[in-house]
């Protein structure tokens, strides 16, 4: 073979991966737009859900960009719960620990096999009483309690309500964060008096 059959042998086999990539379409999962997003799932011992309850979404609202939640605020908590046990359950309550009080509006009912959003068409749990103020990108355990899964508990993040969250409420007892102020520093003839 000649040296120019070479190059081009060469060349048709690099570019064939190129190529078969142009022959997916417009439809391949690469074309498709992806927005990762911070809320927790549920994974207990490497495995999805725990118990025949199955939370694909969780996430606790905090304030806007820039803001803080103040100390002895309100959040609302979000959830997505989905029972897959077979038997109808009820999440009874739910405990954050030292980080404040959770309020359910009441026992929220889990039908089999169907998703359940707390927050829909308002949140139905709230986290009064917050025991530090809260910017975003905080952690908070979590302890649910099911009537028959029993408690499960989840490290739920608390997000700003910005990008996918925007157009939730606004968290009540939101406050701006203070912005920084230029002080000005005293001249050479100052310092001197």
């Amino acid at each position: 073979m000649t040296r120019r059959r070479w190059i081009v042998a060469a060349a048709a086999f690099l570019a064939a991966p190129v190529l078969a990539g142009c022959a997916a379409g417009f439809d391949a999962n690469t074309n498709k737009p992806y927005h990762p997003n911070e809320a927790a799932v549920l994974i207990e011992q490497g495995a999805y859900g725990s118990r025949g309850i199955q939370i694909p979404q969780a996430f606790i609202l905090g304030p806007d960009s820039g803001a803080q939640i103040a100390w002895r605020g309100s959040v609302p908590v979000y959830l997505n719960i989905l029972n897959t046990g077979g038997a109808a359950d009820t999440l009874q309550s739910v405990s954050a620990g030292s980080m404040g009080e959770v309020k359910l509006k009441a026992p929220i009912q889990l039908p089999s096999n169907e998703l359940v959003n707390t927050g829909k068409p308002e949140p139905q749990i709230m986290l009064e009483g917050v025991s530090k103020s809260l910017r975003g990108g905080e952690s908070i355990r979590l302890d649910l309690q099911f009537a028959n899964a029993g408690t499960i508990s989840l490290n739920v993040p608390v997000v700003t309500r910005s990008r996918e969250f925007k157009d939730y409420p606004p968290a009540p007892n939101a406050t701006a964060a203070p912005t920084p102020s230029a002080s000005p520093s005293p001249t050479a003839s100052e310092e001197a008096h």
